[in-house]
């Protein structure tokens, strides 16, 4: 993922210097003196690949900051969150309870939520398999076991926001198939669906995007399974892969949202930094430019000289 990224800092730069005489009254100063430069994040492992590449650009320009990542599974960062470990600013893929708003106001933590991305949750499988279309029923019966496969299925890990998200979508308390397993993670999933012509696996559509060196192979012997949803108003007829249009038009139907939680009032210091910088034009320039869908499309400016 990191393989474009010295373009992508370039271009953010030189878009920099055009935004700094213009920047609305409502942007953060991004040079203001730090008050907390080694900010402590705790984020979901599903989109660590957006969330780097974010980070990147910002360190890269605010050369102060300092920011620690921990990448954690959704249920042990939301853990980490609430029982007060220090922990001030979280990235998650779903909003919080009003019970999760309760624990950490009863900490002193009153949270404000931001939505700054869009995601895509994929199905993906072998290059040589010969499945590339799926309907939404099928995938919520297949998951259920109320359709019988002999195809593996395969996911991050039990406490993953993926898990969470498919047993939001099948209705289902727990996935306990023969068939479904439990990898450590996202990466695994990819290189173990690239082995085996006869697994399905489930990912974050970001980890297929620009992905890392280590497995970038694994990568290109996959690929994404086209979903139809047949309760869709628009569109029950068509398949869809994940794209920023797709995404967009909500026709491909198994989308997340993702969210930047802040627990601190204060407007200074790296975490409030990088929070303004993720839902400026800039940061979600970064997310268009990584193939997800930013929260706000970033504005195109057009200079037309006349003779």
């Amino acid at each position: 993922m990191r393989n474009n990224l010295t373009l992508v800092l370039a271009g953010f730069l030189l878009l920099g210097i055009f935004e700094s005489c213009k920047r609305s009254t409502s942007s953060k100063n991004f040079n203001q003196p730090d008050t907390s430069q080694n900010v402590q994040f705790i984020s979901d492992e599903s989109f660590a690949p957006i969330l780097d590449q974010e980070l990147y650009v910002f360190k890269s320009v605010q050369t102060h900051a300092n920011p620690q990542v921990i990448y954690k599974s959704e249920n042990d960062a939301l853990r980490y969150l609430l029982n007060d470990t220090g922990a001030t600013f979280a990235f998650l893929s779903r909003n919080l309870t009003p019970d999760e708003l309760k624990t950490l106001k009863s900490h002193n933590l009153p949270a404000v939520v931001t939505k700054f991305a869009i995601d895509a949750v994929v199905l993906i499988v072998n290059e040589a398999s010969a499945d590339t279309i799926i309907t939404v029923s099928e995938i919520k019966k297949m998951l259920t076991g109320q359709i019988k496969t002999n195809k593996n299925i395969v996911f991050d890990n039990p406490n993953s926001s993926l898990v969470r998200y498919l047993k939001d979508l099948t209705g289902a308390k727990e996935l306990k198939q023969k068939n479904i397993y439990a990898l450590k993670s996202n990466k695994e999933v990819i290189e173990y669906v690239s082995k085996h012509a006869d697994a399905i696996g489930i990912t974050g559509f970001s980890w297929l995007n620009d992905p890392d060196t280590d497995y970038a192979d694994a990568a290109k012997k996959v690929k994404v399974v086209a979903v139809r949803d047949e309760n869709s108003k628009d569109a029950p007829n068509q398949y869809f892969t994940p794209s920023q249009t797709t995404l967009s038009l909500k026709q491909y139907p198994l989308i997340r949202e993702l969210y930047i939680v802040n627990c601190i009032s204060s407007n200074k210091g790296t975490g409030a930094e990088f929070e303004h910088f993720l839902v400026s034009d800039r940061g979600q320039r970064v997310i268009l430019r990584s193939g997800l869908l930013p929260a706000k499309m970033p504005g195109r400016e057009i200079i037309i000289h006349s003779k």
